[in-house]
């Protein structure tokens, strides 16, 4: 079992501008977040990679089964006033962002909750505004309401819409986020995980070339 900062999280208002979110530091406990940074895998690619197709270290994986666990799910469910409970979920981790990262977009339809959370030890890079999350009001990326450093074990998490415009300026280097969804069903949830699962098996022939 991970303990992670449920008190902070149930303290936590939902936001409504520009869309319902919410934004929770230190949701991994600053005491345990070293120990999760040096259990990832050090990742060389850019994308999302399936959680089950990367080698984790102990904390970095009671981290994953905690996020992936009942109680997690029970709270966003109650935090949002949403029914989860039967919702197909998918877990991916990136560690790399590079030009082509932080295009403006709204997530797939097939995503019910986007959950993310940010793995980073604070640093110089990040106070430059790079690869800061912003929830935009509009598909300008200087119009935005909110921007979320990725760093700290930060909890970001929202509902999927037609509106919930997201992105950030390049950032070139490492970047560390789990991101968890609920999907709509099973089949959208296969067939987000086909699409990663066939992005790392490619990048994984091209670093081996």
């Amino acid at each position: 079992m991970f303990d992670l900062d449920y008190d902070r999280l149930r303290a936590t208002p939902v936001a409504s501008e520009p869309f319902a979110h919410i934004v929770v530091p230190f949701f991994v406990p600053e005491a345990a977040l070293a120990g999760v940074f040096a259990d990832l895998p050090r990742m060389a690619k850019r994308g999302s990679f399936p959680i089950g197709s990367l080698s984790l270290g102990a904390r970095a994986g009671a981290l994953v089964d905690e996020l992936t666990g009942p109680r997690f799910r029970a709270a966003i469910a109650e935090k949002f006033a949403l029914d989860l409970k039967d919702a197909p979920t998918m877990i991916t981790l990136r560690g790399q962002s590079t030009e082509r990262d932080g295009q403006i977009h709204c997530d797939s339809t097939a995503k019910r909750v986007t959950v993310l959370l940010y793995l980073n030890p604070e640093g110089e890079a990040w106070g430059a505004h790079d690869g800061c999350l912003r929830l935009l009001r509009s598909r300008d990326l200087e119009d935005f309401a909110v921007e979320v450093p990725p760093v700290n074990g930060t909890l970001l998490v929202f509902p999927n819409s037609a509106e919930a415009w997201h992105g950030h300026k390049t950032f070139i280097g490492q970047r560390y986020v789990v991101q968890l969804n609920y999907m709509t069903d099973s089949a959208a949830a296969r067939s987000e995980l086909r699409r990663h699962r066939l992005s790392a098996f490619v990048k994984r022939l091209t670093a081996a070339a």
